[in-house]
């Protein structure tokens, strides 16, 4: 048993614990606390945005994944398997955490709205090439080797939010309208987005984008880039010496003049590539959490996406 299966295990059985001591004296959840608001738990960021904005002040939102933490591997703690098991509504994606799924499956009940249901995922080697080896390792952490960032899609994400509105509604008839107006608010920004991104990527010299792990698979279906990834879905493995030699062969290939990295993950790997090819690095944000103490939200970081991939594949 790995180190973390081990820490997945004692996590689990710490929050059973917790939920076990806690059930008898329940006070009617965290819907007590404010009695006024939907409490909703987001379990990664891009799902706490979908919920802020559609639920706006007639929602509290809680999202169980911290600034500048890596989501793949939450580990969750006792309290915060009590917000889930008290949440009025948990907004998570099936697969992409698996102590999430986890809690979920011992306590969500009828309250837990999978985003993978309003939108099946691709397989993780859509939008780029079948690397062996790299993706396989993906796969095996992500279970069927599908890709779980589906929100980099603006599109994919629109639907997703109509979906989310419907399901805030049940749980809050009084205010169901008003859930329905700023979804169709956020479509029209997401829709907007998605114009921007076909406008800016339409004319360019190169098509193809080296990225430190396989996160933009959805970005390169919808706007027909090719994606190169250094390593597969899971974001901290290292690249083998004959993936980075392959990775360096089709960077030159290509003439790739920038190799990405991510905010929330070491760039080094990505330095050492582009040192080999003669290419600058930059970063191209796969938008699984914010920065700590950042100011900036989805359709901020998505807008600086597309300026970084404009500069990177020589658009006009």
């Amino acid at each position: 048993m790995t180190n973390r299966t081990t820490s997945r295990v004692l996590a689990a059985a710490t929050a059973v614990l917790a939920l076990s001591a806690g059930a008898g004296c329940s006070t009617g959840g965290a819907a007590g606390a404010d009695p006024q608001r939907v409490d909703v738990v987001a379990a990664f960021y891009p799902l706490q945005f979908l919920a802020e904005r559609i639920g706006g002040d007639a929602v509290r939102v809680t999202n169980l994944a911290k600034p500048g933490a890596e989501p793949h591997d939450l580990e969750l703690s006792p309290s915060q398997v009590g917000q889930v098991s008290e949440a009025e509504l948990i907004v998570y994606l099936k697969g992409f955490q698996p102590a999430v799924d986890d809690a979920i499956a011992q306590s969500g009940g009828d309250r837990a709205f999978d985003v993978t249901s309003v939108q099946p995922l691709l397989d993780a080697t859509a939008g780029g090439h079948n690397h062996e080896g790299e993706e396989e390792h993906g796969e095996e952490e992500h279970g069927g080797g599908k890709d779980p960032h589906v929100w980099l899609d603006p599109t994919r994400l629109a639907g997703i939010g109509d979906q989310l509105a419907q399901r805030l509604g049940k749980a809050d008839p009084d205010h169901a309208a008003d859930y329905t107006t700023r979804s169709a608010a956020l479509r029209a920004d997401l829709t907007a987005l998605d114009g921007e991104f076909n406008q800016g990527l339409q004319t360019c010299q190169r098509r193809e984008i080296v990225t430190s792990h396989t996160a933009f698979g959805y970005l390169a279906d919808r706007y027909k880039l090719d994606q190169v990834g250094i390593t597969g879905l899971t974001p901290d493995v290292e690249p083998s010496p004959q993936r980075l030699a392959q990775v360096i062969e089709e960077a030159k290939e290509h003439q790739a003049t920038t190799i990405f990295f991510e905010t929330l993950v070491s760039p080094k790997v990505a330095e050492t590539i582009a040192g080999q090819v003669g290419a600058k690095t930059a970063v191209l944000d796969p938008i699984e959490g914010l920065a700590a103490g950042s100011g900036a939200d989805y359709l901020s970081v998505m807008r600086t996406n597309l300026q970084t991939l404009r500069t990177a594949l020589s658009c006009s």
